[in-house]
C-alpha cells in the first residue's frame, strides 16, 4: 500500500481508501484498497474498491484522489494513468453501486475522464491528485502539477457540476516568497494538494515535495482570496515542513464539520530484499488532528479516539526502566533536559530522544539502526518554542514511530528490531513525568 486516498465519512462510518497493489510488495498495478470505522481505532477491511479498466483511462492504474458526497452518491474523484503514462495523468470519477450500502463495497466507475489533461498552455509534464473543496458556496478541485521549467504548482478547477470541469488558473506555484522559504527548491512538482479550513477560520495548503522521486512534505497557512473573475488564490502567511520524519509522504486530510483529521504514508525504509522476504510493504499512519496555532505554525495531535486502544491500565507510570511491548502509547513530559530511550541493541546502542525544554529543542536519534534511502539516517531535530517543560507523546507499532512534540512538530520513522534488540523504556532525567499504555487491537 501507499498513498491514502478519500477519507470520507458516511452514514456514521469512516471510511479510508489507499493505493494498493494486491499482487506484489512493489509500486505496480494500482488499485484502491478500502477499510472503515466507527471509531478510528478499530478497522474492517473491504474488497478492493478501485481496480484497472483494460483498455481504459485508468489501465495503468487508478493513481490518488478523493471520496465525497455528489447530491447524495459518494463519489471517487481520482487520477487514472494509462499505458502511455509519463507523468501526465487524467481525472476519473466512480460512482458508489449503492449509496444506501453503509460499506460502499462496489463502485462504478465511468467510462470517460472528466479531465483528460492539464491546460495545453501551462507546459505541465506533471499532472495529478484531484482534491475537491467547497468555498463560497461552490466546488473546486486542487490537481497537483510540476512545470517544464521546473517549478511546482497547485492548479484550480471548477467542478460544481462533478462532470463537467473548468480550468481556473494556478492556485499557487513555487515561486510564492513564503512557499520558497518553508520549502527551498526542493521540489520540481507538488503531488496530493490538500487544503483544510481550521475552526479558527484559517486555511491550511499541504503539499507533498516531488523532485523525481517522493521527497517530504510541506504546509502553508493562510486565506483563500476570491479576484475580479471569480476565481481563487492562496495567500500565504507561514508554512514549513508538515513531517520533519524520514518516512511520511502523500498525507490526506478529512474536513469535519468540527475538526481535520489527516493520515499519512509511511514507506518501507529497509532493503528491497527484505520487503520481498516480508511480502507486504507500506502502512498508513495513525489519523492526526490538524489545526493551527495563533502564530500559524501548525498544531497537529493523534486524534483522541486513538486512547481505545489503551490497555485498560497503564504499563508505566514514572521515570526509570521497564520492558515495552510491540505497540504502545508513551507521554514524557520533561522539566529538565531529559534522555528516552526506546530500544537498546546487544551491542549497547540505543534509540534515543533528548528532551531540552529549555532549549525547545527534540532530538531523535537513531544512528545505532540505520535506514535504507537517500536521506541517511543522521539525528532528526525538532524545534518548539522553550519554555518550563516539553511534552512529547510517542505512538509505536511494530516498525512506525511518530513522535509529537508540544503540539507543533512531527517526526515519522521506520525502525526495524533486528535479533537481539530489546525494547526497553529508559528515562534519565530527575524531574519528567512518564506515563505509556501497551496499545491491544
Amino acid at each position: 500500500m501507499n498513498d491514502p486516498n478519500g477519507p470520507f465519512r458516511w452514514r456514521g462510518r469512516h471510511h479510508l481508501f489507499y493505493q494498493h497493489n494486491p499482487h506484489a510488495p512493489l509500486h505496480a498495478n494500482v488499485h484502491w484498497g478500502h477499510a472503515s470505522s466507527t471509531d478510528l481505532a478499530h478497522w474492517d477491511h473491504h474488497p478492493v474498491a478501485l481496480a484497472p479498466t483494460p483498455g481504459g483511462p485508468d489501465e495503468a492504474g487508478c493513481w490518488s484522489g478523493c471520496v465525497v458526497d455528489d447530491d447524495g452518491t459518494p463519489t471517487a474523484v481520482y487520477t487514472g494513468v494509462d499505458r502511455r503514462h509519463t507523468g501526465v495523468g487524467t481525472v476519473c470519477l466512480a460512482r458508489a453501486a449503492d449509496p444506501d450500502d453503509d460499506t460502499l463495497t462496489a463502485w462504478l466507475p465511468l467510462p470517460e475522464p472528466v479531465v483528460s489533461g492539464p491546460p495545453a498552455d501551462l507546459d505541465v509534464v506533471m499532472f495529478r491528485d484531484p482534491f475537491v473543496f467547497r468555498y463560497a458556496g461552490r466546488r473546486w478541485a486542487l490537481l497537483g502539477a510540476g512545470h517544464a521549467d521546473g517549478t511546482p504548482s497547485v492548479l484550480l478547477y471548477d467542478c460544481q457540476d462533478l462532470t463537467d470541469w473548468r480550468f481556473a488558473g494556478v492556485l499557487l506555484d513555487g515561486n510564492d516568497p513564503r512557499a520558497v522559504d518553508a520549502f527551498g527548491d526542493k521540489a520540481v512538482g507538488w503531488e496530493c494538494p490538500q487544503l483544510a479550513r481550521t475552526p479558527g477560520g484559517e486555511w491550511v495548503l499541504v503539499v507533498s515535495l516531488w523532485d523525481g522521486d517522493p521527497h517530504s512534505t510541506g504546509y502553508l497557512t493562510g486565506r483563500l482570496i476570491t479576484d475580479a473573475d471569480g476565481g481563487l488564490s492562496f495567500g500565504t502567511r507561514t508554512g514549513g515542513r508538515l513531517d520533519l520524519g524520514r518516512d511520511f509522504y502523500a498525507p490526506a486530510v478529512l474536513q469535519e464539520e468540527d475538526r481535520t483529521l489527516l493520515w499519512g504514508w509511511s514507506w518501507e525504509a529497509r532493503e528491497p530484499s527484505e520487503v520481498a522476504e516480508a511480502g507486504w510493504a507500506g502502512v498508513l499512519t495513525a489519523p492526526r488532528v490538524l489545526d493551527v496555532h495563533a502564530d500559524g505554525t501548525l498544531r497537529v495531535v493523534p486524534a483522541p479516539e486513538l486512547e481505545l486502544l489503551r490497555a485498560p491500565e497503564p504499563l508505566v507510570t514514572g521515570p526509570g526502566r521497564a520492558g515495552l511491548p510491540d505497540a504502545y502509547d508513551l507521554t514524557v513530559t520533561a522539566r529538565t533536559a531529559t534522555t528516552v530511550s526506546l530500544l537498546r541493541s546487544p551491542s549497547g546502542g540505543e534509540l534515543t530522544l533528548r528532551l531540552d525544554p529549555a532549549e525547545g529543542t527534540l532530538v531523535l536519534d537513531r544512528s545505532g539502526w540505520p535506514r535504507v534511502g537517500r536521506e541517511g539516517s543522521a539525528p532528526v531535530l525538532a524545534r518548539v518554542p522553550g519554555g518550563a517543560e516539553l511534552t512529547v507523546r510517542v505512538l509505536v507499532d511494530g516498525s512506525l514511530y511518530e513522535v509529537f512534540a508540544a503540539d507543533r512538530a512531527m517526526i515519522t520513522e521506520r525502525v526495524y528490531r533486528r535479533p537481539g534488540d530489546v525494547p526497553e523504556l529508559g528515562v534519565s532525567g530527575a524531574d519528567a513525568a512518564v506515563v505509556a499504555w501497551e496499545l491491544t487491537p
